[in-house]
């Protein structure tokens, strides 16, 4: 059992409690201004429309945050979770919007959001269809779809006069990368649970050294704005929706992984119910980010390292950082000032960002038993994702809705290995005699996760 510095009920004294809470927010806030870049820089959206999604994002993981840990009746879990936008839904956003734009993302998030609400109903059944195996898929073509889009970066991106691979975008890029590796490895407690956003703070120092930061948006966005729902308006395009569905059940069983790991953390029994309440906070709060003209909202995986690293299980400090984005959110100026970040420094740390999400997935695949049927799932399933990320020309002669639906490799990746878990016949493993037999609280642990 892990020993903690403060439970999930207690409440530290205040000014320990702000800064707890800050340490948090410090872990999320690259994760959640990321998924809004990488969506606005793959639809050439202004600078101004990128601000207002990033505010937007801040103020939906706020809301959601805050729901997620304190409770509102069957709603939340009532552990230290931290929302925020999913880079899950990269993929099927980016392929929604290039086509519909953004009103198309976010009818079709709303819409969506409605299979993670009627699935927190039957989370015993839907997680019987994502066995490690499954779920290791999708995890790592999550990094492996979002990697290129910090290469792109590193080098510079394509906007114009951007000089896409000049030694001085590489060079910068390195040089976030090694700072942030250099954190995460030597750092201890906030040092290294911020260690992105600190390595991106130094990165864009050095930037503004250099001379190679536009203050223009910061100079054009208002110093504090209200929320403005229904922002960009909304449609429902059917291809759009059905892309996001699956997006939002791919979401829906790394949610519960997550929450799986919070339980261990914070040393609380995750029972059927409470995973319930969980999923259909995910759910309903995609759904209201959505009106407020945000991406959907997953459980941060990172900030249950955060609870493990600190010893901080509280819930009512993590109810704060919701509060702290919120009031982030409020303010455009900030996501002015993020905007104006240059693409070498977000390519350095979004490169570690992405492969540490990799470096996961292969994890969670070397615990898959080694059969020939689970080694089928794995090798065609993450073959058939790369296929269409790093060959998106693959799909231009198909339909409209084919390419919408299957624009995403995480999407493939994980549609192909569920049908192949489904339709391969099992197989019995034979042992060796002199093998030892499995443990039986194994097997136990085992049959409680299915």
């Amino acid at each position: 059992m892990n020993h903690l510095l403060f439970q999930v009920e207690d409440r530290p004294p205040l000014l320990t409690t702000i800064l707890l809470a800050a340490q948090h927010m410090l872990a999320a806030l690259g994760g959640i201004i990321a998924v809004p870049l990488v969506v606005g820089a793959a639809l050439k959206l202004p600078g101004d429309q990128i601000v207002a999604l990033i505010n937007a994002a801040l103020l939906g993981s706020g809301v959601v945050t805050f729901i997620q840990c304190k409770g509102v009746g069957p709603v939340g879990i009532r552990l230290p979770c931290v929302m925020g936008t999913s880079f899950a839904f990269v993929g099927a956003a980016i392929s929604v919007g290039l086509e519909h734009g953004v009103p198309g993302i976010l009818g079709s998030s709303l819409a969506g959001s409605v299979v993670m609400i009627v699935g927190s109903c039957f989370m015993p059944q839907i997680r019987k269809l994502f066995p490690h195996a499954v779920t290791g898929v999708v995890v790592t073509m999550i990094g492996l779809s979002l990697v290129p889009v910090a290469v792109d970066w590193a080098a510079g991106g394509f906007a114009p006069g951007a000089n896409y691979g000049a030694p001085a975008n590489l060079g910068i890029a390195a040089f976030v990368l090694l700072t942030v590796i250099a954190l995460v490895q030597f750092g201890k407690g906030i040092i290294s649970a911020a260690a992105v956003v600190i390595g991106m703070f130094i990165g864009y120092l050095l930037c503004l050294s250099l001379g190679m930061i536009n203050f223009n948006p910061v100079e054009q966005a208002q110093i504090f704005a209200l929320p403005q729902p229904l922002h960009y308006g909304m449609t429902f395009p059917i291809a759009g929706i059905v892309a996001m569905a699956v997006a939002f059940l791919v979401t829906m069983v790394e949610t519960t992984g997550t929450f799986m790991a919070l339980g261990s953390a914070t040393n609380t029994k995750m029972r059927g119910k409470t995973l319930a309440r969980g999923i259909l906070c995910d759910g309903l709060g995609s759904a209201l980010a959505a009106v407020m003209s945000s991406p959907p909202v997953s459980t941060f995986a990172q900030n249950v390292g955060v609870v493990s690293l600190t010893g901080v299980a509280s819930r009512h400090v993590v109810a704060l950082t919701g509060c702290l984005l919120f009031l982030a959110g409020l303010f455009p100026v900030l996501g002015a000032i993020v905007v104006t970040i240059p693409q070498p420094v977000l390519g350095g740390a979004g490169l570690m960002m992405f492969a540490m999400i990799i470096s996961a997935g292969v994890q969670l695949l070397s615990k898959v038993e080694s059969t020939k049927r689970n080694s089928i799932i794995m090798a065609v399933a993450i073959g058939c994702g790369l296929a269409v990320t790093v060959r998106p020309e693959l799909l231009s002669k198909l339909p409209s809705f084919v390419k919408e639906v299957f624009g995403s490799g995480i999407t493939v990746g994980a549609l192909v290995a569920v049908i192949l878990n489904l339709v391969l016949p099992e197989r019995p493993v034979e042992h060796d005699e002199d093998e030892e037999d499995v443990p039986q609280a194994f097997l136990t642990a085992e049959l409680e996760a299915a």
